[in-house]
């Protein structure tokens, strides 16, 4: 600690020093001298100045004191981004996408080692909240839709807890969609490419009349499987079909008020990637066997193979000093090993698409009130619901044994409505800025999940039946067999709840969780900046305070009735200080403390809703922004420490039971048998530190290099396992590579087509180390590298005006095969320890290798728009 003081400091002191050496008379009327040298920089080919909102205002990126990167339009276009997912190749080094497990319906997004591990649930949220034109979004299911006419992608690092509020302590992803101008243009775009994929969207701006500007917009997106699935009338893995509109409209009413309306509806169908299994039994433990060689008879009891005949059983936990060596299961003769990626599966198992509605309305007024004073209000009620079918594990990753059941289809369905208001006074007198506002966010959010077992192998692992994916006593074998499609739901059937839920009268499904959960948080916030004539420094002094509460019901667990509840509410004050310092009219430098919070809640995994508590975040950051050589370089610098207080982490214990008995006294195969009971505590401190650079050349016209990257270095706690107890395990942070960084080559080349007309080349390359993908397994994924192309002819003018651009794109265009989750659980039995250190029992259940995910493969196409 005595070091970490001491780097603070030198840190914090470097950067004043800097700052105070500098000579002040060169950031004299700072403003108008960088706004005139910018512009004439532009109009010589130098770099354009970005204008981003992060403050609650329009300012220009290199005058804003905190640490952001910007995707525009042209960006997200040139690396062919339809949807947040896409960003998971690593664009922008310090954000970190990922799927959650292996679904596309849920995104988990980090930023600087903020990362969740399980917020899918009705009373958890992640550390970084993603907003649409201001407006966050409370849940991260529904964050893989399709991209509307998105302006630009805002990626603001580190704690925003004071403009923001909570569950922005790792940072916000922000989306401004494009307004309506109120003069006629229109743009439609159509695509092909492989796997069957095709795309189209349509923008349209109408005049204004009546002071009224109104736009609409509509997306289709789609791509068939990349991984097929054997089982007729399966969809496979890697599909998704996306389709959904938007309108706005923008009134002026009179000078001064701004009115912006706006509604959106999307729908997405998606399926999981695919879990192959990458190795078997790489521990090399002896390979049992579920034939008693001592009888021949076929149990589900695993024996050593002998040659005296006499069977050794190695049973599912092993006692400390008991004789019995660790055995791993045979592997099923149709289950392969896959060390590379997988196009087909081995065994067909049901997997329909999942399926995510989003929707939305906004209300953003505006209104000058006087020459430096705009006030505004944001409304807006917004909602999503998910039907969530995941099989992606199939056979890979559980053991097998004869005549038994596989394959654990991961049923969930999600249904969230919130709604928030928020006021903002945003203005500028003298030698002062300032934001004043208001908050108020409410939700409420219901899911109930299955995990039935679709599969059943014969007595030889030789061939499987494909079974409805419910517990049902009226239900005795197949419903399908496996080349003949498969039934989700029997004809009829009476849940055992229905007496007391009668959500679930019509429902077959042995329902394993059912939760509901409300949220309310209110919150005052304000920012004031004071910036001293003539001496070209900035303070700014912010802070917010928050009540937030949150309460709710885990009312069924294993298909019974229950009745547990949790309630939290805290009272916050997140404060943040900043100094900014205009050295010469291009280069500026800052020094910033701020803090963040990630909201307490209940995970409803546990079977008891356990409870915890909210974790926060400390953050020191300087940061340097810095122009060059007229403009033609950008250099933008920024170094950080996180302490991280109450961190909170899961932790598993493995399903193993085989049978469950139901309230009216029928004992039934486990569904949720390979499964996991999850339970949340606040686990400790975590440590995060971090350096970002972010380069940007124009050496000539038409010529635009750029790079950035992300070294992040954390160091998590150690905490007991609370389900199993014993010796303190060590945890993990996810996601979160040491080395990442990124690199991009932008050309445009005039061509004599048509006036105006160019050709226009990208081509991006991304790279992160290898990380880690579960929070209590040392096993890493491996690094990636991919890279992204477009080549587009742009601009043709036609007779009628019109704009014709034709471009062929690539994503992962070398084709490079990486693996991005990964996990050793099924490799290794689960040895836990006493409290004295000594080992209690071994648990297994069976024992088969690691499985894992692959990053999607190179994906390429054509495309036309039209511009009129």
């Amino acid at each position: 600690m005595p070091n970490l003081s001491r780097f603070r400091l030198s840190l914090l002191a470097g950067t004043t020093l800097l700052a105070l050496s500098a000579t002040p008379a060169l950031a004299q009327d700072k403003t108008a001298t960088s706004t005139v040298a910018s512009a004439d920089a532009q109009d010589q080919g130098g770099l354009a100045d970005i204008v981003v909102t992060a403050q609650k205002r329009e300012t220009n990126l290199q005058q804003t004191p905190i640490s952001i990167s910007v995707l525009s339009s042209e960006n997200l276009q040139d690396r062919h981004v339809q949807s947040l997912f896409n960003l998971a190749d690593g664009s922008v080094p310090s954000l970190r996408v990922a799927t959650f497990e292996a679904r596309q319906s849920a995104l988990t997004i980090g930023i600087r080692g903020i990362v969740p591990y399980d917020q899918n649930q009705t009373a958890r949220d992640g550390g970084v909240s993603v907003y649409i034109d201001g407006v966050a979004l409370g849940k991260t299911q529904g964050l893989n839709a399709a991209l509307f006419d998105i302006e630009r992608i805002e990626v603001l690092k580190g704690p925003q807890g004071t403009l923001f509020g909570r569950n922005t302590e790792g940072g916000a992803l922000s989306m401004v969609t494009k307004a309506p101008t109120g003069v006629f243009d229109g743009r439609v775009t159509a695509g092909v490419g492989n796997y069957g994929s095709r795309n189209a969207e349509a923008h349209l701006d109408l005049p204004a009349f009546f002071n009224i500007a109104l736009k609409f917009d509509g997306v289709y997106q789609h791509q068939d499987p990349t991984v097929k699935d054997p089982l007729a009338g399966s969809t496979g893995w890697n599909y998704y079909d996306r389709k959904g509109g938007r309108a706005a409209a923008r009134w002026t009413p009179v000078d001064g008020l701004t009115a912006d309306f706006s509604y959106d509806y999307a729908k997405d169908e998606n399926t999981p990637q695919f879990s192959q299994l990458i190795n078997y039994n790489p521990k090399n433990y002896t390979v049992g066997t579920y034939t008693n060689p001592a009888t021949g008879v076929v149990g589900s009891q695993l024996y050593l193979p002998s040659t005296t005949g006499v069977a050794t059983a190695c049973g599912g936990t092993i006692k400390v000093g008991a004789t019995t060596p660790i055995c791993v299961a045979p592997r099923a003769p149709l289950v392969g090993v896959h060390p590379d990626r997988q196009y087909t599966a081995d065994v067909g198992v049901p997997q329909q698409p999942s399926v995510d509605i989003t929707h939305g309305f906004t209300s953003n007024l505006k209104y000058k009130v006087a020459p430096g004073i705009e006030l505004r209000s944001i409304t807006a009620w917004r909602g999503v619901s998910t039907d969530q079918w995941d099989n992606s594990g199939g056979p890979e990753r559980s053991t097998y044994a004869p005549n038994a059941n596989f394959s654990r289809y991961s049923l969930s369905f999600l249904d969230q409505h919130q709604f928030s208001q928020e006021f903002q006074a945003v203005g500028s007198f003298d030698q002062f800025d300032f934001v004043l506002g208001a908050y108020y966010f409410t939700e409420h959010a219901t899911e109930y999940a299955a995990t039935p077992l679709s599969n059943q192998w014969n007595a030889a692992g030789t061939a499987y039946t494909v079974r409805s994916p419910i517990i049902d006593s009226s239900v005795t074998g197949p419903i399908s067999s496996a080349n003949s499609g498969y039934q989700p739901f029997a004809p009829s059937c009476n849940n055992t709840l229905a007496a007391t839920v009668p959500q679930f009268t019509n429902s077959c499904q042995f329902i394993t969780r059912a939760s509901k959960a409300w949220d309310h948080n209110y919150s005052a916030f304000g920012n004031l900046t004071f910036s001293p004539e003539g001496t070209g420094l900035h303070f700014t002094a912010g802070g917010r305070f928050t009540k937030d509460k949150r309460h709710g019901n885990l009312y069924v667990v294993n298909n019974a009735v229950q009745g547990f509840a949790f309630e939290n509410s805290i009272n916050r004050f997140d404060p943040m200080f900043n100094i900014a310092f205009d050295a010469t009219p291009d280069m500026h430098f800052y020094a910033k403390y701020s803090t963040g919070f990630r909201a307490g809640g209940a995970n409803d995994r546990s079977q008891t809703f356990n409870a915890f508590g909210p974790e926060s975040v400390k953050s020191y950051e300087v940061g340097a922004k810095m122009d060059f050589f007229d403009h033609h370089a950008r250099l933008n610098l920024a170094g950080y420490i996180m302490d991280r207080s109450n961190t909170q982490f899961d932790f598993d214990l493995f399903d193993t039971a085989a049978t469950v008995t139901l309230p009216n006294g029928t004992t039934v195969p486990n569904p949720t048998n390979g499964a996991h009971i999850e339970q949340t505590q606040n686990a400790g401190d975590t440590k995060i530190r971090g350096i970002e650079a972010d380069l940007t050349v124009k050496p000539t016209n038409g010529l635009t290099l750029s790079a950035s990257y992300a070294y992040t270095y954390w160091k998590a706690p150690s905490a007991v396992n609370p389900i199993t107890g014993g010796l303190p395990q060590q945890l993990y942070i996810v996601y979160t590579p040491k080395h990442a960084a990124s690199g991009a080559i932008d050309y445009t080349l005039p061509v004599t087509i048509g006036d105006g007309a160019s050709l226009r080349l990208h081509l991006d390359a991304n790279y992160a180390s290898s990380q880690y993908s579960f929070q209590l397994e040392p096993t890493k994924t491996d690094a990636s590298f991919v890279v992204n192309g477009r080549i587009a002819l742009a601009d043709i003018k036609m007779n009628n005006d019109a704009e014709v651009t034709l471009s062929l794109w690539a994503r992962n265009l070398l084709d490079n095969t990486y693996i991005y989750r990964r996990s050793n659980a099924n490799s290794s039995p689960v040895l836990n320890y006493g409290a004295n250190g000594a080992l209690v029992s071994t648990n297994y259940g069976g024992i088969l290798g690691d499985y894992a995910n692959f990053n999607p493969p190179r994906t390429f196409g054509a495309e036309a728009s039209i511009k009129f």
